[in-house]
């Protein structure tokens, strides 16, 4: 999809318009200019830690350690989690940093991510480029040959997929970009159990697509917050093409979805009681901030009074418990 009739694609990794351009080459022009004595150690080294984007990192181990304890039943080797946390760091780390060098030119316009290292020059785009692809190649090494083969191939897979497919194909062109970019984020859920069992079974399945139906209506929240960022470098997030009405539907669909599969895990006898009370009070309250969202969206309430970053802390709270719940479970059944 394209806005005003302009395609930007990440293959291009350009803007579009002469002056903004020329901002961006500046931005771009600056890594590669300055001389480390503008660039101290201990920023360069902060600045390459940003660039695997700790935090959502931070997020994607919270979906990977608990199930390791599910397809255990217990406590898994802890020298195994460590290596599989390690891998999956590296791996995630690795994607990041070729996400931010395809797209530092959008980068470089929009306000949330205008101090990310290639914009402000602390990092070059080819130490970007080396950078990422180095933990890429480590990270599936490590998980080849000291967690099993079978991880290793679905990290690269996770990796590829988050680069090529979401980054370089979808984000520019479909509003549906966040929608099946998210596999790529669902992934560390089959990693954490084929890391204890080197198999694949229906409970990572199940997680598998509550995360996957949980990524939109967690993105969609922030994406309406930052919607005109979005619109100023033509990436078409749904927020930007559709009224809030239509997100704030499309929110309360996904969500009933993603609380119904949830509650999959105990009948198919993965899990018992403390899973099943937590998925029921965790997902109740998310149905009811969805739709309170919704009901704010239909009366058009706009600009701070619209609360929709509401959901969107809610949503790391939410996946946050009910993962912890799928780890104690096995303890108290």
């Amino acid at each position: 999809m394209s806005l005003s009739g302009v395609c930007v694609t990440a293959v291009e990794s350009r803007p579009v318009g002469g002056g903004t351009a020329h901002a961006v080459k500046a931005a771009g022009e600056l890594g590669a200019s300055q001389n480390s004595s503008h660039r101290p150690f201990g920023a360069r080294v902060k600045a390459f830690v940003a660039l695997t984007k700790p935090r959502i990192i931070e997020l994607l181990l919270i979906s990977t350690v608990p199930v390791m304890f599910l397809a255990q039943q217990g406590v898994p080797d802890l020298k195994l989690v460590l290596l599989t946390c390690v891998g999956g760091y590296l791996s995630a780390g690795g994607a990041n940093a070729l996400n931010m060098y395809i797209d530092r030119d959008i980068d470089a316009l929009m306000d949330r991510t205008s101090q990310r290292p290639l914009v402000t020059g602390m990092v070059s785009p080819r130490e970007c480029l080396a950078f990422g692809i180095t933990l890429a190649v480590v990270s599936t090494l490590l998980f080849g040959f000291t967690v099993n083969w079978l991880s290793a191939w679905l990290s690269l897979g996770a990796l590829l997929f988050y680069v090529v497919v979401y980054t370089m194909i979808l984000k520019r062109r479909t509003s549906q970009n966040i929608v099946w970019g998210g596999i790529a984020g669902c992934m560390p859920v089959l990693i954490g159990w084929s890391s204890v069992t080197n198999s694949m079974s229906w409970a990572p399945a199940i997680l598998f697509l509550v995360m996957f139906f949980w990524t939109p209506p967690h993105y969609w929240p922030l994406s309406m917050k930052v919607k005109e960022d979005y619109a100023r470098v033509g990436v078409p997030m749904l927020p930007v093409v559709a009224s809030n009405k239509v997100v704030a539907r499309q929110i309360v669909i996904y969500s009933w979805v993603m609380v119904a599969i949830s509650l999959l895990l105990t009948p198919l006898g993965y899990t018992g009681w403390f899973y099943t009370a937590v998925a029921l009070a965790a997902g109740g309250w998310w149905l009811w901030e969805a739709h309170a969202l919704q009901n704010r969206a239909k009366a058009e309430v706009t600009g701070a009074k619209l609360k929709e970053m509401r959901l969107f802390h809610w949503s790391i709270t939410y996946v946050s418990l009910l993962f912890v719940a799928v780890a104690v479970d096995p303890f108290l059944r």
